[in-house]
């Protein structure tokens, strides 16, 4: 029997909904395979539960570090595997047997994060430049959550096209009772959920909505995400600019969530990089009109279901957030076509995909 092992080390972050799902689903499917799991200590029991037919082993080895390199792929080799599916760009460059690479986005090649150090950050990035060139041409596969990460990766990194899957990932339904934000309870307000990282372009996004508020004096903009060096900047830039009626609520439970979902006026996406648009697909399934950037994959992804704006342009974001917000007949064109455009991906069928990918590698000498 195949041994496939799994590098799941990104399981419980942002990025990691994608191989927690991955892992969940192909449980379901019951692959013919081995399959053999490697996850962070804090990971271990949630790993369990969602696939407990599967082997899964701790392996704490930190991204970007020498103990990546050296002690993953030595952890690696000692599991014999048939093929290794790296789940991020991330991974030791000298391990030589048969790879298929999870390429989620080009997004930490391109922008640079003011919060971080300058010199370390550069160094780090131009690391990871490198190594995506170099994982791109030595997995046998590399997987792409949407055809514009792919064309981005052929072209980057100069390789056929063919040896690129699109497997698109998929939004669920927040199955936890909502649960109210107090202070949002009697008050209409815009929502963005995520980072605040510079390719998010919260900036614009902040003086859109000061234009917006010149019709809606009393509409709120929710951002909610976790309260870091990023997000602080952003504050600052608000203040500057003395732009109010921001609420920041900082990282929410699920059922906040899904309540901030649920009662939101418009779901507002400014990215200027995305490799799937997740939030936003996740924004349709509750409901949701959504006013997205017309930039990277989100056209691609969130097809007829949102209106799109030129993410250079806070005049041309404030026209298209005040069009979902002053025609209710929009808005609701926009709620149902949104909700059938998310409803159109599987996490089922992504994994069908990846276990085809698989057998498809594992087949080839």
């Amino acid at each position: 029997m195949s041994r496939v092992v799994i590098d799941a080390r990104e399981s419980g972050t942002s990025t990691g909904r994608y191989v927690d799902k991955l892992i969940e689903n192909l449980h379901q499917l019951k692959p013919s395979f081995e399959i053999v799991v490697l996850a962070k200590a804090r990971r271990l029991d949630f790993v369990k539960s969602i696939a407990p037919s599967f082997e899964v082993i701790e392996s704490n080895f930190q991204e970007f570090t020498l103990g990546e390199q050296l002690g993953l792929k030595f952890q690696i080799a000692k599991l014999k595997p048939d093929l290794v599916h790296f789940g991020m760009t991330h991974q030791p460059v000298l391990y030589c047997g048969k790879t298929v690479t999870t390429i989620h986005d080009l997004t930490t090649a391109r922008f640079v994060n003011p919060a971080k150090n300058r010199l370390i950050y550069g160094v780090k990035q131009g690391v990871y430049r490198w190594l995506i060139k170099k994982v791109a041409k030595k997995s046998q596969i590399l997987l792409t959550p949407s055809q514009f990460v792919k064309d981005d990766v052929a072209q980057y990194a100069n390789v056929n096209e063919n040896k690129i899957i699109v497997t698109h990932e998929a939004a669920d339904r927040i199955a936890d009772a909502p649960k109210p934000i107090h202070e949002l309870q009697t008050t209409d307000y815009l929502l963005y959920v995520g980072r605040a990282t510079p390719h998010k372009n919260l900036q614009r996004a902040v003086d859109a909505f000061a234009i917006v508020q010149k019709t809606h004096k009393d509409l709120k903009f929710v951002l909610a995400g976790e309260n870091d060096a990023n997000y602080q900047l952003l504050k600052n830039y608000a203040d500057s600019k003395n732009i109010k009626g921001l609420v920041f609520p900082g990282r929410v439970s699920e059922s906040q969530l899904r309540w901030l979902y649920e009662n939101a006026k418009v779901y507002v996406f400014p990215s200027l990089s995305e490799g799937f648009g997740l939030p936003g697909l996740e924004a349709m399934t509750h409901g949701l009109p959504v006013a997205a950037s017309n930039a990277s994959c989100l056209p691609e992804i969130y097809q007829g279901g949102a209106l799109y704006f030129d993410p250079l342009s806070p005049v041309d974001m404030a026209k298209k957030i005040n069009q979902i917000l002053d025609q209710p007949k929009t808005a609701q064109q926009l709620k149902t076509k949104g909700h059938k455009v998310a409803v159109s991906y599987s996490w089922q069928r992504m994994a069908k995909q990846t276990l085809d990918v698989y057998t498809k590698v594992l087949g080839t000498k």
